[in-house]
């Protein structure tokens, strides 16, 4: 029974990731561009790349199925919080975003972006499966709740190494984003590089990853380490 139910949630899952994709192909329809010109279509198409993002896992470690509930869970506040607070009426672009490097520059971001949130969720609940683990060795210890939940999940190593993997997809992504968008940038407004907040985040994003790529494929770093 618990077979049948996670393989008709993994189903619903990609049925509700279809109906979002045309969602979005309407919205670029009555843009008539690419829709992630504001911050709402880009929570948007982020949201839809997280859904993806895991059932890509899921192509590779099945046994992982059952965690959809956590990654929907952000994405849910994600969506809620876009279309309560970021809505905007699909309209023309403005001139400065009137570029091919629009399409190129956010379309790579999205897809990271959304991919780096199922890695971070992926990680969380490696922590909780490795804590529990250490406590189960305890003389003594009686798991609560979240113990409960953290004993049915996989082993923390498959979960270690799925959200490594996402990192290690989307972090080249993400650098080459980062580079068509300082080209972007030039071209619309004169200048490669402004440190304005979202040009600096972006920055500080791409550092902390690549020291954690580097970390552990030169220093070894697994686990743990790795994740926190």
């Amino acid at each position: 029974m618990a077979d049948r139910i996670g393989r008709w949630s993994v189903v619903i899952s990609v049925l509700g990731a279809l109906i979002h994709t045309a969602s979005i192909a309407v919205r670029a329809i009555a843009v008539d561009a690419v829709p992630w010109s504001n911050m709402y279509e880009f929570a948007s198409v982020a949201g839809l790349v997280g859904i993806v993002a895991f059932l890509a896992v899921l192509w590779k470690l099945p046994t992982l199925r059952y965690l959809g509930g956590f990654i929907l869970l952000p994405v849910i506040l994600m969506m809620f919080l876009a279309g309560t607070v970021l809505y905007s009426k699909a309209q023309p672009l403005v001139p400065a975003l009137q570029s091919y490097w629009l399409a190129i520059h956010v379309t790579l971001v999205s897809i990271a972006e959304g991919a780096l949130m199922t890695s971070a969720v992926l990680t969380v609940l490696y922590l909780v499966k490795q804590r529990h683990d250490r406590l189960s060795a305890v003389p003594g210890y009686q798991p609560g709740s979240v113990g409960s939940l953290a004993a049915k999940l996989p082993p923390a190593a498959a979960l270690d190494k799925a959200a490594y993997r996402v990192v290690a997809f989307s972090f080249p992504l993400y650098t080459v984003a980062i580079i068509c968008g300082a080209i972007w940038a030039e071209a619309a407004w004169g200048r490669y590089w402004g440190w304005d907040p979202k040009e600096t985040w972006a920055f500080i994003v791409w550092v902390v990853y690549a020291c954690y790529l580097h970390a552990r494929a030169t220093a070894g770093w697994k686990g743990r380490a790795a994740a926190g």
